[in-house]
């Protein structure tokens, strides 16, 4: 099972550049980077994560040969890894009763064949910073005591599982739980209502009289 070896720290600033690291050097498949507390954790956008020591799943796990698929099969195994019903909201960000429970981030070098896979889930946590306000939740929050490393190793049981399924099953067990479909969402150009994913994983949005497609960017519900 994947998740070994794992590299363990009680501080560092991001697991991803942690594995960054091991992956540029030659780390095999499966490579586990966790830690109980982030000095400068990331996550999409280049966002600011942070969490108090040792409340949440903070780890990066080294992908080989990744496939363009990663971030939505990272989300569907993290869903499916927990002990409660979670929703996506497009990309890859885990929600529970419409607000994150885990962020997603994927980065790499797919020409060097590697990528690595980033995920932090607030499982303890009850407080968070002003701008998050209403907006982030965590497992206690939502009544599930559990322990973060059972969370973790539940996660990379499900990771095993998800990261060589076929891309049909991947979307489709994506699409299950899809969050936003039919939902109105803006995003930097424009504004229309979410319409599921296509084949390859893109945004469908309908806008006017048409459809379009996102391949990438940050989307935001119209309340």
């Amino acid at each position: 099972m994947i998740g070994t070896p794992r590299a363990h720290w009680r501080l560092t600033d991001s697991t991803n550049e942690r594995a960054k690291e091991l992956a540029a050097g030659g780390a095999p498949h499966g490579t586990l980077v966790t830690a109980d507390e982030q000095s400068a954790g990331r996550g999409r956008q280049g966002r600011v994560w942070t969490a108090p020591p040792r409340s949440a799943v903070l780890m990066s796990l080294v992908v080989r040969e990744p496939r363009e698929m990663l971030p939505l099969t990272a989300a569907v195994a993290v869903c499916d890894a927990l002990p409660v019903d979670c929703a996506i909201k497009w990309p890859n960000d885990v929600w529970l009763d419409r607000r994150k429970l885990a962020g997603i981030l994927v980065e790499g070098r797919p020409q060097q064949g590697w990528a690595v896979l980033g995920v932090g889930l607030n499982v303890h946590t009850t407080e968070f910073p002003a701008e998050l306000d209403g907006l982030a939740t965590s497992l206690r929050l939502a009544g599930i005591e559990t322990d973060v490393e059972a969370i973790l190793t539940s996660i990379m049981q499900s990771l095993d599982r998800w990261l060589g399924a076929p891309p049909p099953a991947v979307l489709d067990a994506w699409r299950r739980r899809d969050a936003i479909c039919g939902e109105r969402v803006r995003w930097a150009s424009g504004e229309g209502t979410a319409a599921g994913i296509d084949d390859s994983g893109a945004l469908l949005v309908e806008v006017g009289e048409g459809r379009i497609a996102l391949e990438a960017g940050e989307i935001h519900l119209l309340r």
